[in-house]
C-alpha cells in the first residue's frame, strides 16, 4: 500500500469527508451537545462552523501556496524539524486517541442496542477487522467506495429525517436559545472540534487530482456537513423533546427504533445495516490517515505493516474503560476541549509564519 499512486478526484475526497464528520451525529456527540445546551443543541454545529471557517480557509491559502506537500511536510517546514515533530505527534496522539475513544462508542452502540448477548470483545474485534482491511486496501479504495454507497447511504438518512420531523413536535425547539444566548455562544465555540477531522484531511492534500478540487471539495463537504449536523439535531429535539433527548446515550439509534413508515413498525433493520457500512468506511479513513501519519513520523515508509497491530491495539484499550456509555462519554469531552483551541489557533500560528518566511505569494 504505502502512500496512493493514483490520485483521487473530488467525488471521492467530498465522499470521504462525509463519512468522517457527518456521521458524528449518529453516536454520542449529540448527547454531549444536548447535555450543556438543552434544547438548543442544535446551534451549536452553526456556531461553531461559523468559528471554523477561518481555520479553513487559513489552511486552505496555505496549501495553495505549498503545492504537492501535505500537511505533515507544510509543518515541518513552517516550524523545523524538532518543533514540527512535537506538533504533529501531538496531532497523531489526539487523533489516535479519538479514534479509540469512538471505537469504542460504536461497539457500545452495537453490543447495547442490537446484539446484546454477544460479547463485546467479538463485536470489537469484528469492527476493527473490517476497517483495518479496508483502510490497508488504500485511499483509492476507500475513496471509491465512499463514493459508490453514499448514494444510498444519504437516502436511508434523508428517510429517517422525514420520518423523523414528520413525527416530531415543532414546538419543542422553543425558546429557541435554550438556557441563554451567551451560554449557547460560550458552549457552541468550544464544540469547533466538531470539524477537527478537517485538519487530518488536509494531510491529503497531494493526493486530490487538484488544488482547485481539493479546495472546491473542501467547501462543498463543509456545508454539507454543517447543514447536516443542525438538521439531524433539529429532528431528535422534535422526537423527543430536550429533557428526553438529555437522557439518550445514543439518539439516533432511539430514533429510528421509535419511528414508523405506516403499518411498518421496528425498521431500524432497514437503517441498522446502512449505518453499520458508513461506520465501517468511516473508522477505515480514520485508520488510514492516522497510521500514514504515524509512518511519516517514525519513517515507516510501507506503514501497512503495522495496520494489524495498531488495531489489535485499539480494541484492547478500547475495551478498558468498565462502562463505556459513561467513562468514554466523559473522555471525550476532554479531548474535543482539547483539540478545539489546537485546531482554530494551529492554523493561524502556522499562517502567521509561513507570511513571516515571504511564502505566501497568493
Amino acid at each position: 500500500m504505502g502512500e496512493p499512486k493514483d490520485k483521487i478526484g473530488i467525488k471521492e475526497y467530498i465522499a470521504i469527508a462525509l463519512f468522517m464528520i457527518g456521521t458524528k451525529t449518529t453516536d454520542d456527540i449529540p448527547s454531549m451537545l444536548f447535555d450543556s445546551l438543552q434544547n438548543a443543541g442544535w446551534i451549536a454545529p452553526i456556531i461553531s462552523g461559523i468559528l471554523a471557517i477561518l481555520p479553513l480557509f487559513l489552511l486552505l491559502h496555505i496549501a495553495a501556496n505549498y503545492q504537492d506537500k501535505s500537511l505533515i511536510d507544510i509543518i515541518y517546514h513552517i516550524f523545523g524539524k524538532f518543533l514540527g515533530f512535537l506538533v504533529l505527534f501531538f496531532l497523531w496522539a489526539i487523533g489516535f486517541f479519538y479514534i479509540v475513544l469512538d471505537t469504542a462508542t460504536y461497539t457500545d452502540i452495537i453490543s447495547t442496542m442490537y446484539f446484546v448477548k454477544t460479547p463485546a470483545i467479538l463485536i470489537y474485534a469484528t469492527l476493527m477487522g473490517v476497517c483495518a482491511y479496508g483502510a490497508k486496501r488504500g485511499l483509492e479504495q476507500i475513496g471509491s467506495v465512499s463514493w459508490s454507497v453514499l448514494p444510498y447511504l444519504q437516502v436511508s438518512l434523508f428517510l429517517s429525517l422525514i420520518l423523523t420531523i414528520g413525527q416530531g413536535n415543532l414546538g419543542f425547539l422553543f425558546p429557541v436559545f435554550g438556557p441563554g444566548e451567551w451560554d449557547v455562544l460560550k458552549e457552541s465555540t468550544m464544540k469547533i472540534s466538531l470539524y477537527m477531522d478537517f485538519l487530518y484531511l488536509f494531510m491529503l492534500f497531494p493526493f486530490v487530482k487538484s488544488t482547485k478540487d481539493f479546495k472546491k471539495g473542501t467547501w462543498i463537504a463543509f456545508f454539507l456537513i454543517l447543514i447536516n449536523l443542525s438538521i439531524t439535531m433539529v429532528s431528535y429535539v422534535m422526537l423527543f423533546d430536550y429533557k428526553s433527548v438529555m437522557l439518550l446515550n445514543y439518539p439516533y439509534h432511539e430514533t429510528i427504533r421509535s419511528i414508523s413508515l405506516g403499518f411498518l413498525t421496528n425498521i431500524e433493520t432497514l437503517f441498522f445495516p446502512f449505518w453499520l457500512i458508513a461506520s465501517f468506511i468511516k473508522f477505515a479513513a480514520y485508520l488510514y490517515i492516522n497510521i500514514m501519519l504515524f509512518g511519516k513520523l517514525f519513517k515507516i515508509e510501507h506503514f501497512e505493516y503495522i495496520m494489524p497491530a495498531f488495531a489489535t491495539l485499539i480494541v484492547f484499550l478500547g475495551l478498558l474503560p468498565e462502562s463505556p456509555t459513561f467513562a468514554i462519554f466523559d473522555l471525550k469531552a476532554m479531548v474535543g476541549n482539547l483539540a478545539s483551541p489546537l485546531f482554530f489557533f494551529l492554523p493561524i500560528i502556522m499562517w502567521t509564519l509561513a507570511k513571516f518566511k515571504g511564502d505566501l505569494r497568493k
